[in-house]
C-alpha cells in the first residue's frame, strides 16, 4: 500500500456533493484512513497523479467527467489494481453494477451508505483485516 508519510493509507473521496465527501470522510476517518477530497473525475485523475491513494471511494454521476470515465482512465494509466475503486452511488440497476466491475471497481455500495457497509466493503477489497476472522 502507497500509504502517506504518517503510515497510514490513504483514501480519495471522489463525489461532486460537499455534503456526501464530508460524511464520506468521517466514516473513512474512522476507519483510520487519511482522506483527501476531489469534486469530479478530472480532479480525482490529477489527484492519483499528484500522489497514488489506496483507495478511491468513487462517485457514478458527476459533471466535468463521471466515475465511469474516471474508472476507465485510471485503469489505462494505472493498471488494473491500483487504486482499489469502491464505486459509490445511486444506480441501483444490475447492467450498471456490471459495467462498473468490468471498467475495474473493486467493489460496488449503493448511496445512502453507512460505516458498517463500508467497513465491510473496505474488508472485501482487502484494505482493512476481517475482524471475523
Amino acid at each position: 500500500m502507497s500509504g502517506t508519510a504518517d503510515g497510514a493509507a490513504c483514501c480519495l473521496v471522489v463525489d461532486d456533493s460537499r455534503v456526501v465527501r464530508k460524511a464520506a470522510r468521517r466514516i473513512v476517518e474512522t476507519l483510520g484512513f487519511t482522506v483527501r477530497e476531489a469534486e469530479d473525475g478530472a480532479q480525482a485523475l490529477a489527484a492519483c497523479r499528484e500522489a497514488m491513494p489506496d483507495v478511491v471511494l468513487l462517485d457514478w454521476n458527476m459533471p466535468v467527467m463521471d466515475g465511469i470515465s474516471f474508472l476507465r482512465a485510471a485503469r489505462a494509466e494505472f493498471g488494473p489494481d491500483r487504486p482499489v475503486v469502491v464505486l459509490c452511488t445511486t444506480e441501483a440497476a444490475a447492467e450498471r453494477i456490471v459495467e462498473a466491475l468490468e471498467a475495474g471497481a473493486q467493489e460496488y455500495i449503493m448511496k445512502p451508505f453507512d460505516a458498517a457497509l463500508l467497513q465491510d466493503k473496505f474488508v472485501q477489497a482487502g484494505l482493512l483485516p476481517d475482524q471475523a476472522a
